[in-house]
């Protein structure tokens, strides 16, 4: 193994605290990384690494070399990235993580003209919505919706969504229409729960962000189940375009409550901090952008 080799292994050992996971991931033995982390040390003359039966910790002396080791490991992949964008034609992996829903609805038919436009990078698509690890779990770049990023995320916006409340017109005629968000506590909500139990859902009123109680008996952590259950009478739902346009559009349901506008969801590209950002993965975003205007 040469000395970069053994850098790149030493940071994944140290990202993921693990011999196990990293043998796991390059499908190696276990006592294949522990022999090459000991002949690093050895080369070294420090130990980089304490271990114990519960857990791997970096000693001074290998917080010190990690920090080093990244710096030196992006310079390598900035300085060959540079090179191998002279010849236009991105290359290599790209693993991505995508939410369910409107990865399948919206970017599914981008990353599939992707991969015919540019045949020398393979995708590895995961749909879920979980918000994953993207430097544990070796992820390129992740999608997100959400209105607030994390301070330190790295992050590109590519995109934005719109929210609406709506129900079915058979509820609507059996319950009435609400004219007002604070008389949504009468009625049947149907509740998104991916990013925790929620009661309240937020619209602007008078220009004024606030936030309005509701009450639900039926939960999901996906939007298109709860759309259904509108669409079949069950009660009311706020979900993004990307899932109800169907819906409206065959009239199965309807939007109400429209002079009260809700933010709209901000759609990033998610970045790992830890490195330098591959041509091949910048190519990506643009195009994902591109391609989420012509929807929009």
């Amino acid at each position: 193994m040469d000395r970069l080799d053994a850098m790149n292994l030493f940071v994944r050992v140290a990202e993921l605290g693990s011999f196990a996971a990293v043998a796991q991931q390059l499908g190696v033995a276990r006592s294949v990384v522990t022999r090459q982390i000991a002949g690093l040390e050895a080369h070294l003359g420090v130990k980089l690494m304490a271990r114990s039966t519960r857990r791997l910790s970096l000693t001074s002396a290998g917080t010190a070399y990690l920090e080093k080791c990244r710096v030196i490991l992006n310079l390598v992949e900035a300085a060959e990235t540079d090179v191998a964008e002279e010849r236009l034609t991105p290359r290599g992996s790209i693993r991505i993580s995508l939410p369910l829903s409107f990865g399948l609805k919206r970017l599914a038919p981008l990353l599939l003209d992707f991969s015919q436009r540019y045949p020398e990078v393979a995708l590895d698509m995961d749909y879920s919505d979980r918000r994953v690890k993207l430097i544990e779990e070796g992820i390129d770049l992740s999608v997100r919706i959400t209105r607030r990023l994390d301070g330190g995320d790295v992050a590109r916006r590519i995109g934005a969504g719109r929210m609406q409340v709506v129900a079915a017109p058979d509820y609507l005629a059996r319950h009435g229409r609400p004219q007002h968000p604070s008389e949504l506590i009468h009625h049947e909500c149907l509740g998104y729960t991916a990013g925790g139990m929620t009661q309240q859902w937020q619209f602007l009123v008078d220009g004024q962000l606030a936030s309005f109680p509701v009450r639900s008996r039926i939960h999901a952590n996906n939007g298109d189940v709860l759309t259904e259950a509108a669409a079949q009478g069950l009660g009311i739902t706020l979900q993004p375009d990307f899932i109800i346009d169907e819906f409206l559009a065959d009239g199965r349901i309807e939007a109400i409550l429209k002079d009260f506008p809700i933010p709209e969801l901000g759609i990033y590209a998610m970045l790992p901090s830890n490195r330098h950002v591959p041509h091949r993965v910048r190519v990506l975003m643009d195009f994902l952008a591109a391609g989420l205007v012509a929807w929009r």
